[in-house]
């Protein structure tokens, strides 16, 4: 076990063949429909981390915010009229 993992580091990127090879892998265990469902599953889910790490809450992105019309003091405001 530890010759293997010796051995390791000295692999680097896979060639075009290897992610071919490793293409043809996901399209046979998927299917080719569920594809696009993947990656968009893939995408939202980096999208809602890059949302967390800046702190931005991902579930209350979406929702519009209501304008704050109270005054300083904490009291509604007066209607004048």
């Amino acid at each position: 076990m530890a010759h293997v993992l010796a051995v390791l580091p000295l692999l680097g990127m896979p060639g075009i063949g290897e992610w071919l090879i490793i293409l043809a892998v996901v399209v046979f265990f998927f299917g080719a429909a569920k594809l696009p469902l993947l990656g968009k599953s893939l995408g939202e889910g980096i999208r809602n981390f890059k949302k967390g790490i800046r702190g931005e809450d991902p579930e209350n992105s979406e929702l519009p915010t209501k304008p704050d019309n109270s005054s300083s003091d904490g009291n509604p405001p007066k209607n004048e009229g």
